[in-house]
């Protein structure tokens, strides 16, 4: 994926529709409805909007939308369990990770989190991406934050950052993170030309949580409980999930690849409708590269 920002802004302008019609169809699934009610929904003919979703992801409507429902998430929850349990014990690179972005995490001490960021510069800049506009945050050791704009609300995206590092001062300098957009939304498809490093803040459970998420591979599931026992924590799901919804930098962190074990895609701090864009969007590439 060597894109241009104009080809970001254009593939996020395109996913504001996507995102209308996974969510049409969230809320109409059980009628089955046809590519002309789809289309009709987003206010689009049913050959553009055929062209614009082909587009977006490379795949028909049809089949992206077979890659969203229970049974086939399902089918891909039967090999999880061993798939993530061998990535995680290896710690090796394997096709379609997250670590062939040299994906390189370095916790703060715990005197830095105490001082919440005290004497640190944190440059953001908000960008387009295949997902919608995007906040990218960072400190000099690597990305502190990322997190998606919902309802155009920068305000809010930024005090989100503002929160997890109080004292730090801020500076918006788009032209220092933008770099960073297309290693980041190559969602494991092998873009290696600049390294990735994240400056995380977390308890050392949150860490070895989000470790254990670096290791699924792109277009693959897992559920919480398979997520418990990688880290040697059976017993601890809900708090493994607790975890994953505190990932500071989703889509580097894919927090989205965690699903419930009976099939449903469960939550997403950045609404269901994305985060079943993200998954289909993994498994289209991850099947058109096999």
């Amino acid at each position: 994926m060597n894109q241009t920002i104009d080809d970001y802004i254009k593939l996020s302008e395109d996913y504001t529709r996507i995102e209308q019609a996974i969510l049409f169809l969230e809320r109409n699934y059980r009628d089955q409805p046809s590519l002309s009610e789809i289309a009709d929904n987003i206010g689009l003919s049913e050959y553009h909007f055929q062209r614009l979703f082909t587009h977006w992801v490379g795949i028909s409507p049809k089949r992206f939308l077979q890659y969203l429902t229970k049974e086939h998430a399902k089918e891909i929850l039967e090999g999880s369990a061993s798939v993530l349990e061998a990535a995680y014990q290896t710690g090796l690179s394997g096709p379609g990770r997250l670590h062939d972005l040299f994906v390189v995490a370095e916790a703060m001490t715990p005197g830095e989190y105490k001082n919440r960021g005290e004497g640190l510069l944190i440059r953001y800049g908000f960008h387009p991406s295949p997902f919608g506009e995007c906040l990218i945050a960072m400190t000099e050791r690597g990305i502190c934050y990322l997190g998606f704009v919902e309802n155009n609300d920068y305000d809010r995206a930024l005090r989100e950052v503002i929160t997890r590092w109080q004292k730090a001062e801020y500076l918006e300098d788009p032209g220092h993170t933008r770099s960073y957009v297309s290693p980041i939304f190559s969602l494991g498809q092998g873009n290696t030309s600049l390294p990735v490093r994240l400056h995380l803040q977390g308890t050392n459970f949150q860490l070895k949580v989000w470790e254990a998420l670096l290791c699924i591979p792109s277009g693959q599931m897992v559920t919480y409980e398979d997520l418990a026992i990688t880290i040697g924590k059976p017993s601890a799901a809900r708090a493994v999930g607790s975890a994953v919804g505190q990932n500071p930098v989703p889509v580097l962190i894919p927090c989205h690849r965690v699903i419930h074990k009976l099939g449903d895609f469960g939550n997403y701090r950045y609404g269901s409708a994305r985060k079943k864009a993200l998954l289909g969007y993994e498994m289209a590439r991850q099947n058109r590269a096999n």
